[in-house]
């Protein structure tokens, strides 16, 4: 790719831009940038490709998930630990249905950019420059100007972040004994119907991992009492965010021999394992879209409603002209109402295709609305519609939903709550109870909770799946379907 550079994008004209008043200071910081130390490696990087060719051939699944946006403040241990806490429950839920390994992937340590709309908002009587993120400018409005200092506030909240994940998950934080299902309450529930469905999947999955444990796939030992770390508390987790501010990224691209051959070399973002084109950045000749087609790492690309089949298969040429396995993963965000309208002809220009890819469903961004009090929020039954909506379409299309992408956080205050900012679910939030701890000062997440019902739901799925292949006769209705929402009619 001898026209391709880490600067190339240059020459292209760019959405989402941002404008700094200060052009030497900002070059001053992206200079020192690029010679601070790569955040992940070349090999973690190839690692995660490899992974993500397996989930490809249906041989595992993907998870993707965390904040909308992080947030410098936000950079606490207790938040961290409650994230990655939660999409370990999550994805052991899911194994315990599927029978299938997870790639986990966070949309963390990174994740602090944001796309606008407009290049300004209304605030009160005030028109200022719209809020772009913690590495760009301030959510207060008289801190609006773009600083290049937040870019080196970014690296450095991103690499504290990722070191106490590291520490984490290398000293036992991923065990049955922080994790097991047992210490999950389940008194949020208010149908008692639903309520039974997941008593029965928790005694379920906990005789199964107890089971284990007694056979000795996990150590009986703790890890600060000097035990090892078994099979199940070894784990796989990657970052990601989306590969919005291009000087960031430039800076932190490096030329590496490709690990196992020592012979050729190529670009890794190191910044994070996996970054994804944004719905409002993924223009043909655009300048993301030409720095993405050369680094190694594998990429998402976000498709919505505005996407063409032609022009999809268009930008895999551009992305992934050598149909590299495990190198796209497409990200469908449609809506609930839209899923049918537009995911078949998806499925069906890229099965015409050459290209090999990941196909998940990102149930979040197509269903935002406003409640009657001004806040953003999303309703779980619109999240669940989409997600069975397009586990539906794929199997008629003969293809299959690779994964899942959400948007939720296992942040709970000190009396022990979960925020409020999605309606529905388990729990059955209202409308008027947003306010009780609505936390998010950009898109509204899944809780604790209602993160968990999902999960519940998609593994409930392939149990089922996996009971049909056996020849057993299906269940005449879904109880966790109906009563967490999906009889609503939208």
């Amino acid at each position: 790719m001898s026209d391709w550079s880490p600067s190339s994008w240059k020459a292209k004209p760019i959405a989402q831009d941002v404008v700094y008043d200060d052009k030497p200071h900002l070059e001053r910081v992206l200079t020192k940038l690029g010679s601070l130390p790569p955040l992940v490696t070349p090999s973690e990087i190839e690692r995660l490709r490899n992974q993500l060719s397996q989930v490809e051939k249906n041989q595992a699944f993907l998870l993707h998930a965390g904040d909308c946006a992080e947030s410098f403040d936000a950079c606490t241990h207790e938040n961290i630990s409650a994230k990655i806490g939660l999409i370990l429950s999550f994805s052991l839920v899911l194994i315990w249905g599927a029978r299938l390994p997870v790639v986990r992937i966070g949309r963390i340590a990174g994740q602090y950019a944001k796309p606008r709309s407009s290049s300004t908002e209304k605030i009160g009587d005030r028109e200022v420059l719209s809020f772009r993120g913690d590495n760009v400018n301030g959510l207060d409005p008289d801190d609006r100007r773009p600083n290049p200092e937040r870019l080196l506030s970014a690296y450095f909240h991103s690499t504290t972040t990722l070191n106490y994940l590291r520490g984490l998950l290398t000293s036992g934080f991923a065990s049955l004994t922080h994790n097991h299902p047992s210490q999950w309450s389940l008194k949020h529930v208010r149908s008692p119907n639903l309520r039974s469905e997941f008593k029965t999947i928790v005694d379920g999955l906990s005789d199964a991992l107890d089971f284990s444990s007694t056979i000795g796939a996990a150590s009986t030992v703790a890890y600060e009492n000097g035990g090892g770390l078994s099979t199940l508390s070894e784990v796989d987790f990657y970052t990601s965010h989306e590969g919005l501010m291009l000087n960031y990224e430039e800076s932190l691209t490096r030329k590496f021999p490709i690990p196992g051959n020592t012979k050729q070399s190529g670009f890794y973002n190191t910044s994070a394992h996996f970054l994804w084109i944004g719905d409002r950045t993924r223009q043909l000749t655009g300048a993301h879209v030409e720095y993405f087609r050369g680094i190694r790492n594998p990429i998402g690309i976000k498709v919505g409603p505005s996407m063409q089949a032609e022009e999809l298969v268009r930008l895999l040429d551009i992305v992934n002209p050598d149909h590299i396995s495990g190198k796209v993963t497409l990200i469908t965000r449609y809506g609930a109402s839209k899923v049918g309208d537009f995911l078949p002809s998806h499925i069906q220009a890229v099965q015409q295709s050459p290209h090999p890819v990941v196909w998940i469903c990102d149930p979040m961004h197509g269903n935002t609305l406003t409640s009657s009090s001004g806040l953003k929020t999303r309703h779980f039954s619109t999240i669940i519609s989409e997600i069975t909506s397009a586990i539906r379409i794929h199997s008629e299309c003969n293809s299959r939903l690779n994964g899942i992408s959400l948007e939720f956080t296992g942040e709970i205050n000190d009396e022990g709550f979960s925020v409020t900012e999605c309606l529905g679910g388990s729990m059955e939030l209202k409308e008027d109870e947003l306010e009780l701890r609505y936390q998010s000062f950009c898109d509204p997440r899944l809780n604790f909770e209602q993160s968990l019902d999902v999960a519940f739901l998609i593994s409930n799925h392939f149990k089922k799946e996996r009971a049909k292949e056996r020849g057993e006769k299906a269940q005449a209705d879904d109880v966790l379907y109906s009563e967490l929402g999906g009889n609503v009619v939208l």
